[in-house]
């Protein structure tokens, strides 16, 4: 799965705007009556990044990680201050290509979560940088 940097995180303040959040759980069947009153404010930046100064944003190109959630398209909000452990998601400098792949530490590779494409081994001649650890992953629920 390719990727382009499309921007990083922006600073801690000014604050962006804070959007409402109703804490109460939301079925996905039958509707149930709930009460009509905001909890509190939510502010995404709060919630989905930890580490503003280490944290940047990619676009994600392929169906590579499909099994793992991660679409064509998708926003990738990505964090450089994380050690990336055995079995994460990363974004990869692989001789200079940027690349989502699953983090295989143990067997020195990068997987895909994608039958069709291969394990790409990482031999001590391969030039590779860990660029981040994909924390979460951004896409539409409505067709486009």
């Amino acid at each position: 799965m390719k990727v382009d940097i499309i921007a990083s995180a922006p600073p801690v303040s000014p604050p962006c705007q804070a959007l409402p959040v109703q804490l109460t759980a939301v079925p996905c069947g039958f509707p149930s009556p709930a009460e009509d009153f905001t909890d509190r404010n939510l502010d995404l930046n709060e919630h989905l990044i930890a580490h503003p100064s280490a944290t940047y944003f990619v676009r994600a190109s392929g169906r590579s990680l499909s099994g793992r959630g991660i679409h064509d398209g998708d926003l990738l909000i990505v964090d450089r201050s994380i050690t990336p452990k055995d079995g994460a998601i990363v974004i990869a400098a692989i001789n200079g290509e940027l690349a989502c792949k699953i983090f295989d530490l143990k067997n020195r590779q990068f997987l895909s979560d994608n039958p069709d494409f291969p394990p790409i081994p990482v031999p001590d001649e391969l030039d590779v940088v860990i660029e981040g650890v994909v924390t979460h992953a951004v896409h539409y629920l409505e067709p486009r």
